[in-house]
């Protein structure tokens, strides 16, 4: 057994029990996947994060599912980010980079008095299949007049099938059929097929922003993800791309009728025909600190 110390972090948000909660987990190039996987299990949490050492950037992590690893994740990143920070490893930095399973992405930090903001660089969206507006609508319960336009597999580093719904009270209704989800990861196939979840998102804030999103997740996973960063910026790409925003720079919303209200600064880079990536940016608040033996 070897002892390690985590920072348990919430991510996208800058109060405690705001947003969304991740583990991170220091010096675990020696951890074996099968442990991270159990350690993940035993949070409870929906994702947790492993930080290793890199040949590519300044820091390495890797971010692990109940049951696999995935190659992007948006909360654990930000979770990371400020997990470094409590351990004094970014003291006089305002950017660096952090190798993750999808990639290497460039992290600004933007520090404004005792408020400090992580702004991660995602990758370049690669747009997808379509999937009809009845096809997704089913799975929740709704109708295809709930969609207002096509749904598209979009991936800024993992894939979702982003769908766009008319408003919040579409968004209330919806209820995940976890069948029905697994029979459109069997239409859509490829590589990233057993990762891609319909992320629901209105053009309508929650509070003060500009979108509101829903990520209902199927079992082993918990039933609803509070904030998904990795989402959010294929939901920005796609919604830029298709000019369903006025602006490339816009605040997303998550999570508030969990009770843990949570959101990102998002700003997409590049036109809508030439989208070269999307910052995502958010805060961290570390809830808790500790040793696990694994």
């Amino acid at each position: 057994m070897s002892t390690h110390r985590f920072v348990w972090v919430d991510a996208f948000t800058d109060r405690p029990f705001g947003g969304n909660p991740c583990a991170v987990v220091f010096d675990a190039d020696a951890v074996p996947v099968e442990t991270r996987l159990a350690y993940t299990r035993e949070t409870r949490l929906s994702e947790c994060a492993f930080v290793v050492a890199s040949d590519t950037a300044d820091f390495g992590a890797r971010y692990y599912l109940a049951t696999r690893e995935i190659p992007l994740a948006g909360h654990p990143t930000i979770a990371t980010c400020a997990a470094l920070e409590a351990a004094g490893l970014l003291e006089g930095w305002d950017r660096f980079t952090l190798e993750v399973g999808a990639g290497v992405m460039p992290i600004e930090i933007r520090r404004r008095g005792a408020q400090t903001e992580f702004a991660m660089t995602q990758f370049a969206p690669v747009f997808g299949p379509a999937v009809t507006a009845g096809t997704v609508a089913e799975i929740y319960g709704l109708t295809a007049e709930d969609v207002v336009a096509p749904p598209q597999i979009v991936s800024t580093g993992t894939a979702f099938c982003v769908t766009v719904l008319r408003d919040h009270d579409a968004l209330r209704r919806a209820k995940l059929d976890v069948a029905g989800l697994e029979a459109l990861r069997m239409q859509v196939g490829g590589a990233d097929a057993a990762l891609m979840e319909p992320f629901l998102v209105t053009v309508q804030g929650a509070e003060a922003g500009d979108t509101f999103s829903r990520l209902l997740l199927a079992p082993p996973l918990p039933p609803e993800d509070p904030f998904t960063g990795s989402a959010t910026g294929a939901m920005a790409a796609y919604l830029w791309h298709r000019g369903l925003i006025g602006r490339p720079d816009f605040v997303a919303e998550q999570g508030h009728w969990m009770g843990r209200p949570g959101s990102a600064n998002v700003e997409v880079l590049g036109p809508p025909e030439a989208i070269s990536g999307v910052i995502v940016a958010g805060s961290g608040v570390v809830l808790m600190e500790g040793t696990v033996g694994l």
